[in-house]
């Protein structure tokens, strides 16, 4: 009974989680969002331009994507993060001020990027290559039949890994208390932390945690929903070409519009 009563004073301690909860939700919560999202929406502009990048014929375009690719996958998420937050520091000093936050972002942006790079990377190629030498035929370049029909379809096969990393991102942006954040920009992690160290135990610390597993969670079950999504559409894509295949139109009937 007082290993019981131990482990419920050290993380059920409800009167540390009621005075941890506003700071959590009205601090903590909307930084880590915005550390994720903003990471997000530019790691997958740079990711783009990886994967095209590493596509391309041209050496002196695909070595360098090669090369950012193994270098940010390589680096443990916590030495970018000091790397970039640390290095670039004077830098920051005199664009915006005393504020690591931006630099937080880069560094969050630069990781993503390797990853949702090679995420497009493996979608672009698992596109049969028939499409684009079917573009081809029909006008388009080789830039304009990569943009228009073989990335849109590369990138509808890679939605679910796409959220993956998203949720990846949610997590990693709890390194960046690393480069000493304002009161103002801490995020879950930090707040936690903070109220655990002052509290004496770890409930508030606790509870940032299952404020994570509350925007993971739902993440987690919409992928796994895209995918079923994905997997039956294109069961029924096949099914419907297998039944064409077996019973042939003949050359001299019309075809309807509906199955045009």
């Amino acid at each position: 009974m007082d290993v019981l009563n131990t482990l419920r004073e050290t993380f059920l301690d409800w009167g540390a989680m009621r005075a941890a909860l506003p700071d959590l939700l009205r601090v903590g919560l909307v930084n880590t969002l915005i550390l994720a999202l903003s990471s997000a929406v530019i790691g997958t502009l740079l990711g783009m331009l990886l994967a095209v990048a590493g596509l391309s014929p041209r050496r002196w375009l695909r070595w360098p994507a090669r090369v950012w690719t193994d270098i940010f996958r390589g680096l443990p998420a916590a030495v970018t993060i000091l790397l970039i937050g640390v290095g670039l520091a004077p830098v920051g000093l005199k664009i915006w001020g005393p504020n690591p936050y931006p630099l937080g972002i880069l560094a969050l942006s630069l990781i993503a990027s390797a990853y949702i790079g090679e995420i497009f990377r493996s979608g672009i190629q698992s596109v049969d290559h028939g499409q684009l030498e079917a573009a081809r035929a029909l006008g388009f370049s080789r830039p304009s039949g990569m943009l228009l029909v073989v990335i849109p379809q590369g990138v509808r096969r890679v939605l679910p890994a796409l959220v993956n990393q998203f949720i990846a991102l949610i997590k990693d942006s709890s390194l960046v208390y690393f480069l000493g954040l304002l009161a103002t920009q801490r995020d879950l992690f930090r707040i936690g932390q903070d109220a655990a160290a002052n509290s004496g135990n770890q409930s508030a610390l606790l509870l940032a945690g299952l404020l994570y597993l509350v925007i993971t969670v739902p993440l987690t079950h919409v992928v796994n929903a895209v995918d079923r999504r994905l997997r039956e559409g294109r069961r029924a894509d096949g099914a419907l070409a297998g039944g064409l295949d077996e019973d042939p139109l003949p050359a001299t009937v019309a075809v309807p519009q509906e199955v045009r």
